[in-house]
């Protein structure tokens, strides 16, 4: 990948229209691994151009699946359901979401495999998953519990498991990992995180249902998928952050997914003060999707979040931090000590990097205190550290600074987004 700067100016009056924000990554790292699993024919339309749903693709192309690619992002996935032993390492890229549900996944089967992935994915934690899997049954050694990941298939057998952290995709490699195991698979968590999983495996025919406060799992013969993917809220929250703070803004995003799971950020700006409306709320594939209408608010104010909504917005609490810049009063995040193993430590780098644009920030050891309203001034050069989203973050920033900011490294945003600059410029 080569690194390029990008300079962000104030040189437009305001954000105006609508946009369709891409398709989801979440749901589109699951869609292809799940047609992957299934015997037939599965049609996956808006399929992400994001760089972490393609590590899953190419994974599923290793693993023996006939993956047919369209100019118009439909993925017509043709598989036998059983998966073939790899001939070479299986590449996750930047992607924690597929190198954690492949590792699920392939612990079960009847080959060896080892899971890699670039220098950012190397240094998260894979305890989380490894833990549990190695409960079951699961032979996984790696490097002081980081990628590589060597996988040796084992008979996985089916555990009742309580997370200490509320994680989709620690929840989701043991579910995956229970559609290989004998007997029921078990699994609670302490809050309810991101359900994608749940949804889509019942979808496609999974013997998946609730008992005890437990979400279990059985062997299960995974039928074809056929699914047209809802935008991403996680790439929709700059455009909702922008539009409430940038000046007589006024904006629609169509199509975006609206699943209560995922979308704590909207709850958290409409408590704030923020002129949030959905529109035309609607239920496809199980998930609950609609149009966004943000308007410019002037007059929001801080307030204080912790404990449940957290994993409802985990990968929004950078741009949520810009947010509560431009809020009158104090806004304090507690309980969000798991942004510390993100592809930054995203505590530490958003308030670092904020606070040379002129915020009044500080951290603690599970979040932040932002106090506002506050000028930010820019003129500076901010760092993304090779993080996505602290990247898109700072430029909502650069937005409404009074100076140009230049971002260091922002072509790390192609990793969730390509899309993003194209689409803020047809706004503005």
């Amino acid at each position: 990948m080569t690194y390029m700067n990008f300079v962000v100016k104030k040189d437009f009056n305001f954000l105006n229209g609508e946009t369709e924000i891409p398709s989801d990554k979440s749901l589109s790292h699951r869609a292809v691994i799940f047609s992957t699993l299934a015997k037939g024919k599965s049609v996956i339309k808006n399929f992400s151009k994001g760089i972490d749903p393609h590590s899953s693709l190419e994974i599923c192309k290793e693993l023996g699946a006939d993956i047919i690619e369209n100019d118009n992002q439909t993925i017509i996935v043709n598989s036998d359901g059983i998966l073939k032993k790899p001939s070479k390492y299986l590449y996750c890229g930047n992607s924690g979401t597929t190198m954690r549900l492949m590792a699920g996944i392939l612990s079960g089967q009847n080959f060896d495999c080892v899971l890699t992935g670039d220098e950012s994915l190397s240094k998260r934690p894979m305890k989380r998953v490894i833990e549990p899997l190695s409960l079951m049954g699961a032979k996984i050694s790696s490097q002081d519990f980081h990628a590589p990941l060597n996988i040796c298939g084992s008979n996985l057998t089916g555990i009742t498991y309580e997370s200490k952290i509320a994680s989709a995709q620690v929840k989701s490699c043991v579910l995956l990992a229970g559609l290989f195991a004998d007997g029921i698979t078990r699994y609670k968590e302490i809050y309810p995180s991101r359900n994608h999983t749940e949804i889509m495996l019942k979808n496609v025919g999974a013997n998946i249902f609730k008992q005890d406060g437990y979400i279990c799992i059985e062997k299960s013969e995974l039928k074809p998928l056929e699914i047209n993917i809802c935008g991403d809220i996680s790439s929709c929250a700059y455009f909702i952050v922008a539009g409430l703070i940038v000046p007589n803004s006024k904006i629609i995003l169509k199509n975006i997914g609206l699943n209560p799971t995922r979308s704590g950020i909207i709850g958290v700006a409409k408590q704030m003060g923020g002129k949030i409306e959905i529109l035309d709320q609607r239920d496809v594939c199980g998930e609950t999707v609609g149009d966004i209408k943000v308007e410019y608010s002037p007059d929001m104010k801080g307030v204080e979040f912790c404990g449940e909504i957290i994993p409802k917005l985990i990968d929004e609490i950078p741009v949520i931090s810009v947010l509560a810049t431009q809020c009158k009063g104090q806004t304090v995040i507690k309980d969000a000590q798991d942004l510390r193993n993100k592809e930054s430590d995203r505590i530490e780098t958003t308030v670092k990097e904020l606070s040379k644009l002129g915020a009044d920030i500080e951290q603690t050891p599970d979040g932040m205190i932002i106090n506002g309203k506050t000028k930010l001034n820019g003129g500076v050069e901010v760092e993304s550290y090779k993080d996505h989203r602290l990247a898109m973050s700072l430029y909502v920033a650069g937005l409404v600074c009074e100076k140009e900011i230049l971002i260091k490294d922002f072509e790390w945003v192609n990793i969730s987004f390509p899309e993003f600059l194209k689409l803020f410029e047809k706004l503005k």
